[in-house]
């Protein structure tokens, strides 16, 4: 079951300069459960993509629906989480007020901000941590407290813009890893955009490969490798190959452009 879709996508921002197409004949159906990544070089519209799925930004062609609704109508329906690339924490909240923020407008109770600000903090391993504030956490820490926040209202899809890309190799590896076994428990289905050939391949089911701008799909590889995935799963024949097919999928993108 298909619960993104989107077909013949078109945007074209205005600018000063001129307009500017970021996303051009994008169709893509993305299925429960998936994890689907992102990739391509910087500006080929894989954020902007992931924005228009939010609602954050209108197509100017085309259409994207969400769970059957428009992206405007599962915002409303609080259809999915969002995770940027900055933790986006504000310094003078707690952790756990910092979670409890979206309940709060949202308008759930007290005791069940409280029953969810819990259940999520355990997910991420966060437990004992939220009567620190941001500036008291890591680096990673912090991140893991703004993928609690997107769980909280408990969305059953989650959208997440490079949320590692400003971590060191070791806290990404092991946010990796602590990722994966997220949405083994949750079985959300996951939206990742990423710069990175391995971690895209280590953690998607599905892997998207964009073109420069005008961002176009020039590939969609399916992942062949179980769902258990221990680190060491990244020296194996088959990560390799699946990595090779990335790269090469990005030069061809490139050569298309040209």
């Amino acid at each position: 079951m298909s619960v993104i879709s989107a077909s013949q996508l078109d945007l074209t921002f205005e600018t000063n300069d001129g307009p500017v197409q970021a996303l051009s004949d994008v169709s893509l159906n993305i299925e429960k459960g998936d994890f689907v990544s992102f990739i391509g070089p910087s500006g080929c519209g894989k954020t902007t993509f992931l924005r228009v799925i939010a609602a954050l930004e209108q197509p100017t062609g085309g259409e994207v629906l969400v769970n059957g609704m428009t992206p405007d109508e599962a915002r409303r329906a609080r259809a999915y989480g969002y995770v940027f690339q900055a933790a986006g924490l504000y310094p003078w909240r707690t952790i756990e007020k910092n979670i409890k923020l979206p309940l709060e407008i949202m308008g759930y109770s007290a005791k069940d901000q409280k029953d969810r600000v819990n259940h999520v903090l355990q997910l991420v391993d966060l437990e004992g941590f939220g009567k620190k504030f941001p500036w008291q956490l890591s680096g990673g820490m912090q991140q893991r407290a703004s993928i609690a926040r997107a769980l909280a209202f408990d969305a059953d899809i989650l959208l997440m813009d490079e949320p590692f890309g400003a971590l060191d190799e070791i806290v990404r590896d092991r946010l990796n890893e602590e990722l994966l076994k997220l949405w083994a428990r949750t079985e959300k289905t996951i939206g990742f955009v990423t710069h990175s050939i391995p971690e895209a391949v280590y953690l998607s089911t599905k892997i998207v490969v964009m073109s420069p701008r005008p961002g176009r799909i020039t590939d969609v590889i399916e992942s062949n490798l179980p769902r258990e995935r221990p680190l060491d799963i990244r020296d194996t024949p088959e990560f390799l190959a699946l990595a090779h097919r990335v790269r090469e999928g990005l030069r061809e993108g490139h050569a298309y452009d040209e």
